[in-house]
C-alpha cells in the first residue's frame, strides 16, 4: 500500500492526515489527499552537473545579459528591453484576458529571428493554427507547435528544435510523470517550475509559462512559483472588452511596476502607444464628480479620470462601494473627510470607479478620489484641464509624492494647463513651466478650492 500525504494547494506545506484547516497557512479546505513522491536521486529529463564553476564579481559585470527582442515594443520595454536568455516568464491573469493570444503572438513574432518551441496541454495543433491563421502568424516557419500535456515530452524534443524560447500554455496542464499525483496540484507546479528554471539556466534558453489565477486574483499554486521565476507579468482587464494592461509585478531584469496598455481586436492584440489619451477620450467635461489622477505605478506616467457619486441613503451604514481602486482605501478617505474636512458623508453612499476598467493602486490617488467625491458632495464641476494627484493621511495632511515632474509633463502633452499638487511638491520646485500649480497641505483646504475654482472665481 503506498504511502499518502495532504498537500496544502496554497501554500504547499504537506501533512500527515487532513485537517480542514491548513497549520502553516490557515487556508480552509485546503488539503488534498496526494501520493508520497518516490524517493530518487535527481530529477530525470536534466543532466545536473556535479560541480559548478565559480566566476568572479567583475568578469559577472563585464558581460550584458543577451536579450531577445519580440516585436512587441512595448511588451519588451515592460520586460526591460526584451526577453533575456536563459530567464524564466510567468503571465497569470484571468480567463479569457488574452494569455494564450498574446503568448502565440510573441511566440510567432520571435520565430521570425530565433527558433521557437510553443508546448500547449490545453488545445490541440489545429486549435493553435486557427487561431494564428485568425491572427495573422502563418509565416512563421521557425515556430514549432507541441500539444502536450507531459514535460518529459517537452524535454525530448529540446535536443530536436533546439529553440531559444519555449512557450508553455500552461504550467498547470503540464504534468511530470514520475510523480503520481494530478497535474496542476501543488507538487506537480513545484516539479515542474523547478525543472524548466534549471534547463533554462543550463542552457539559456528563454521559458514562457503561462499560470492560471485563483478566484482571488492571485497566481494559482504555492507562492514558491513566484519566488523560483525571474519575472512575474500579470494581465488584467475585462474579457468584454475595453483595454486590457500588462503589468511587471516582478522583474530581475527591469524595473518592477512597469506596465503597458492594449487593445483586443479581430487582429488580436493591438499595442496602445498613448494610453492616457485612450483612458481619457470619453471622459466628460462639466460633470460633478469627476477628477483626473496623473498615476505613476510605473516608468511612464498614466492619466487616469476617477470618477465618484455621493448619493442621500437611509440604510444605517452607509456603503463604500470601490472598482479600480482599494475599498478599505476608499473607506478611509471617506472618514477622513467626514472628520477632518466636514463633509456631510454619516449618511450618504459613496461609489468610486476608474474609468475604462483600470486600476489605481498608489497612495497618489488619495487626493483625487477626495476631490471626485468633494465634487459631487458640492454638485459643481472641476475645471476640465485640471489634473490631481496626491497621497492623505489619517490627520487630513497631503503628503508629497515622488516624480511630481514627469506626472505633470504627461499631463501637459495632454492639454491640462492647471494641477492640484501637494504643497510639499509644490515648494521643491518640482512644477515644470506651462502649467498652473496650486498646492494644498490639508483636506479642509480642497473643499474650499473646488469651490471657487468650479465657480470660476480665483
Amino acid at each position: 500500500m503506498k504511502e499518502t500525504l495532504f498537500v496544502c494547494q496554497s501554500c504547499g506545506a504537506t501533512q500527515p492526515k487532513w485537517a480542514g484547516k491548513c497549520p502553516a497557512c490557515n487556508a480552509w479546505n485546503a488539503l488534498v489527499e496526494e501520493r508520497a513522491p518516490k524517493s530518487r536521486g535527481r530529477s530525470r529529463g536534466i543532466a545536473v552537473a556535479d560541480t559548478a564553476a565559480d566566476v568572479s564579481i567583475d568578469a559577472a559585470l563585464a558581460s550584458e545579459p543577451e536579450r531577445i527582442t519580440s516585436g512587441l515594443a512595448e511588451f519588451d520595454r515592460v520586460l526591460g528591453g526584451g526577453l533575456v536568455r536563459g530567464s524564466v516568464i510567468l503571465l497569470g491573469g484571468e480567463p479569457g484576458v488574452g494569455k494564450s493570444t498574446l503568448l502565440l503572438q510573441a511566440a510567432a513574432a520571435i520565430a521570425g529571428s530565433e527558433p521557437v518551441l510553443y508546448a500547449s496541454g490545453e488545445e490541440s495543433a489545429a486549435q493553435i493554427a486557427s487561431r494564428a491563421r485568425r491572427l495573422g502568424c502563418g509565416g512563421a516557419t521557425q515556430l514549432r507547435i507541441l500539444p502536450t500535456g507531459e514535460l518529459e515530452a517537452v524535454e525530448q524534443a529540446i535536443p530536436r528544435t533546439q529553440p531559444a524560447v519555449i512557450a508553455v500554455d500552461s504550467v498547470q496542464t503540464l504534468r511530470a510523470s514520475d510523480l503520481e499525483s494530478a497535474a496542476g496540484s501543488v507538487s506537480q507546479l513545484r516539479e515542474v517550475t523547478a525543472r524548466l528554471v534549471t534547463l533554462a539556466k543550463q542552457q539559456g534558453r528563454t521559458v514562457i509559462l503561462v499560470g492560471h489565477v485563483t478566484k482571488d486574483g492571485s497566481l494559482a499554486g504555492p507562492k514558491v512559483l513566484e519566488h523560483l521565476v525571474d519575472v512575474v507579468l500579470a494581465f488584467e482587464g475585462q474579457r468584454s472588452g475595453g483595454p486590457r494592461v500588462l503589468r511587471a509585478i516582478k522583474n530581475r531584469f527591469g524595473a518592477s511596476g512597469e506596465l503597458c496598455v492594449m487593445e483586443m481586436s479581430r487582429d488580436g492584440l493591438r499595442e496602445v502607444s498613448d494610453p492616457s489619451a485612450l483612458f481619457l477620450a470619453e471622459r466628460p467635461t462639466d460633470v460633478p464628480g469627476s477628477a483626473v489622477v496623473a498615476s505613476a505605478d510605473g516608468a511612464r506616467p498614466l492619466l487616469l479620470e476617477v470618477q465618484a457619486l455621493v448619493t442621500p441613503t437611509l440604510a444605517p451604514s452607509p456603503r463604500r462601494v470601490a472598482t479600480g481602486v482599494d475599498g478599505t482605501r476608499l473607506a478611509i478617505l471617506c472618514a477622513v473627510l467626514t472628520q477632518r474636512a466636514s463633509l456631510p458623508l454619516r449618511d450618504r453612499d459613496v461609489f468610486v470607479s476608474v474609468a475604462g476598467g483600470a486600476a489605481v493602486e498608489e497612495p497618489a490617488a488619495d487626493l483625487a478620489v477626495a476631490c471626485a467625491i468633494a465634487s459631487s458632495v458640492a454638485d459643481l464641476a472641476l475645471p476640465s484641464d485640471l489634473v490631481v494627484f496626491g497621497e492623505i493621511g489619517l490627520a487630513g495632511e497631503i503628503r508629497a509624492v515622488p516624480r511630481c515632474t514627469p506626472r505633470l509633463e504627461e499631463a501637459l502633452k495632454l492639454g491640462f494647463k492647471r494641477a492640484l499638487v501637494p504643497k510639499a511638491n509644490l515648494e521643491r520646485g518640482e512644477v515644470p513651466p506651462g502649467i498652473i500649480a496650486h498646492g494644498v497641505a490639508h483636506t479642509r483646504d480642497v473643499a474650499t478650492w473646488i469651490e471657487r475654482k468650479a465657480a470660476h472665481r480665483d
